[in-house]
């Protein structure tokens, strides 16, 4: 009895935290660089919020179309590397999960990535982006990738001289009353785009918005484990994850090659940062293999298997272990909403 208290009094303090983040990150969206990017005009996500401390998308957003349509095109657009060979999308298929599939990308020169690409899906409700959370938002990532000689190795000088030569995407900033082409309204059209792209109605949430038929009884069931395990306590809120930063291995020891990569503790050079990184986020997860930040990690079993071990400090049963699996698949949603 008391260990159900206590789970329940858990279960309503993360639910009200989550509410209370979800709260702060709509208002940080709503000011963020307004004087630059005024983005908060050109995006508008209509949420719903339910009791519990996973929210579901939104099934409805407004977006100005006209710099959604610029922002696909530059991340379409080979232009924005040294070479014209790389494009935001040669490491992140919208179609396909958000990522690329692969443990590292190639980038510049053939040079592989330092760590797996994370998906661009639902990435806007990310509190930080990149694995160690570097930026602060999807607006100041974009200089990551483009900058990094691993990935674009180019910069905003050529990339402006580039794009200036280009009658068709010239014409596109004039139409959005923008005098010249500058980095931050490349930035500005990217990151709406990238915005953009939200998956609603995914089964998980069809089930938290009523409908008690949207999770087959298998999915149920791993939704009770995801909830009592303790899983739901690092992976909840809009993105079922991407909202806080956590250590990996809090529990047991990190397993494999997945020690090699310090985290955060690269950034911050505080010792207490070693091995910690942002929280994934869940969403479409079944579409985004190979695991973790380094993308040794074949299938969600195996995921799910070493998480469990690593975090919770907890051997799953082969049926727990498949019930988890079938849930995570429920986190899928084959809709990218583009407006």
């Amino acid at each position: 009895m008391k260990d159900n208290y206590a789970q329940h009094i858990a279960y309503l303090v993360i639910t009200a935290l989550t509410m209370i983040a979800g709260y702060a990150w709509v208002q940080f969206i709503s000011i963020n660089k307004p004087d630059q990017t005024r983005l908060s005009e050109q995006v508008h996500f209509e949420f719903i919020t339910v009791a519990g401390p996973i929210q579901p998308i939104p099934a409805k957003a407004h977006f100005e179309p006209g710099w959604v349509q610029l922002g696909k095109s530059l991340f379409n657009s080979k232009l924005l590397s040294a070479d014209n060979s790389i494009a935001c999308a040669s490491c992140h298929l919208v179609n396909y999960g958000g990522d690329d599939g692969f443990a590292l990308s190639t980038g510049f020169n053939n040079a592989l990535g330092e760590r797996n690409s994370p998906t661009v899906l639902n990435a806007v409700f990310n509190f930080r982006q990149f694995w160690d959370g570097r930026s602060t938002d999807l607006f100041e990532q974009i200089a990551g990738p483009i900058h990094n000689p691993n990935e674009m190795n180019s910069n905003w000088p050529q990339i402006i001289d580039k794009l200036n030569n280009e009658p068709t995407i010239k014409q596109a900033f004039v139409d959005l009353n923008e005098s010249s082409i500058t980095k931050n309204n490349i930035s500005k059209a990217i990151t709406l785009y990238q915005s953009s792209l939200i998956t609603p109605h995914s089964p998980i949430d069809r089930y938290l918005l009523g409908d008690k038929t949207a999770l087959t009884l298998q999915q149920q069931r791993g939704w009770s484990a995801f909830q009592n395990l303790g899983c739901i306590s690092c992976h909840q809120g809009r993105n079922i994850g991407g909202n806080m930063y956590q250590k990996l291995g809090r529990i047991d020891l990190i397993q494999g090659s997945l020690k090699d990569d310090l985290g955060r503790y690269t950034v911050t050079n505080n010792p207490n940062d070693k091995h910690v990184f942002k929280v994934p986020s869940l969403r479409n997860v079944a579409l985004t293999a190979p695991y973790f930040h380094n993308g040794s990690v074949a299938t969600l079993g195996e995921a799910v298997t070493l998480m469990a071990k690593m975090q919770l400090g907890t051997e799953l049963s082969e049926q727990t272990k498949q019930d988890l699996v079938a849930l995570l698949n429920a986190f899928s949603s084959t809709e990218v909403m583009q407006k």
